[in-house]
């Protein structure tokens, strides 16, 4: 197979297009750190256009709040890398959209821009279906290690959140 991706993440987005597309199921994307990975990953597969729809990259707060109505308070009080940001990112995500789901990521990549509270390697993560409340949204931060490259982060990043995309199990 030709393709841009490793192995591993060509092998997820292809399983989230199948997967996704034998239920009928639309997709999104709010991307911050990994600057359009998912979505880059998700179109890499023949018949995604069954399945993805949205992709958002709203890397600066601006895109954020304009393109996705996270409130700039919200950015302020909490920050791009928090769960608060990466929940309305989803909701956003949704609310532009016709998807079933939307993924949100955001975080800090390196080398630089770490705090003690948020270091290099922080990435937060949020999956929205369509008609939860920005409350029930699912979030999680992990990080990934400051150790890591930046592209390693975000590589690391775009694989978690195509695995988050993969239907629920019945």
């Amino acid at each position: 197979m030709d393709t841009f991706f490793p192995d591993h993440i060509w092998a997820v987005a292809q399983k989230v297009i199948t997967e996704n597309a034998r239920l009928g199921r639309k997709l999104a994307t709010a991307e911050s750190c990994t600057g359009g990975l998912v979505s880059a990953a998700l179109t890499e597969i023949a018949g995604s256009s069954a399945v993805f729809e949205y992709g958002f990259v709203t890397y600066a707060n601006e895109a954020k709040n304009s393109q996705l109505g996270v409130p700039e308070d919200i950015l302020a009080d909490y920050g791009a890398v928090s769960e608060e940001t990466v929940r309305l990112m989803a909701f956003g995500a949704l609310r532009a959209s016709c998807a079933d789901a939307a993924v949100a990521i955001s975080g800090i990549a390196g080398p630089g821009g770490g705090t003690s509270v948020k270091p290099v390697g922080t990435i937060v993560f949020a999956l929205g279906q369509r008609g939860q409340a920005v409350e029930e949204i699912y979030a999680k931060r992990i990080i990934f290690g400051s150790n890591l490259s930046r592209s390693a982060i975000r590589t690391a990043a775009a694989a978690y959140a195509l695995e988050l995309l993969l239907p629920p199990n019945p």
